[in-house]
């Protein structure tokens, strides 16, 4: 029995959505199709061992325990900064251009 979806539902909490699954977990009309998933896979990165060093210092200083998690983390962010300015670069080039 699938419920439709109300914006002004209120959220469940963790504690709630854990007991719904809990009792619809043997009744197979509950549930829809599985689904099947793959993992993306894992990329490696070398760096040199100086940049190596440095990394795994900053990472201690911001109380990151693993370095790889830091680095991913500020590789995202950097990402995120470069497309957002490839995109104004580009819609400034497209205003120039009288697009």
């Amino acid at each position: 029995m699938k419920e439709k979806r109300n914006p002004r539902r209120k959220r469940l909490s963790e504690h709630e959505i854990d007991k719904i699954v809990e009792t619809q977990a043997d009744d197979a009309s509950a549930w829809g199709k599985p689904k099947s998933v793959r993992r993306a896979k894992a990329a490696s990165l070398a760096l040199p061992a100086k940049l190596a060093a440095r990394a795994a210092f900053l990472a201690r200083l911001h109380r990151e325990k693993n370095v790889e998690n830091w680095l991913a983390q500020i590789i995202k962010e950097r990402v995120e900064l470069e497309e957002v300015a490839f995109g104004e670069a580009k819609r400034a080039m497209s205003q120039r251009n009288g697009v």
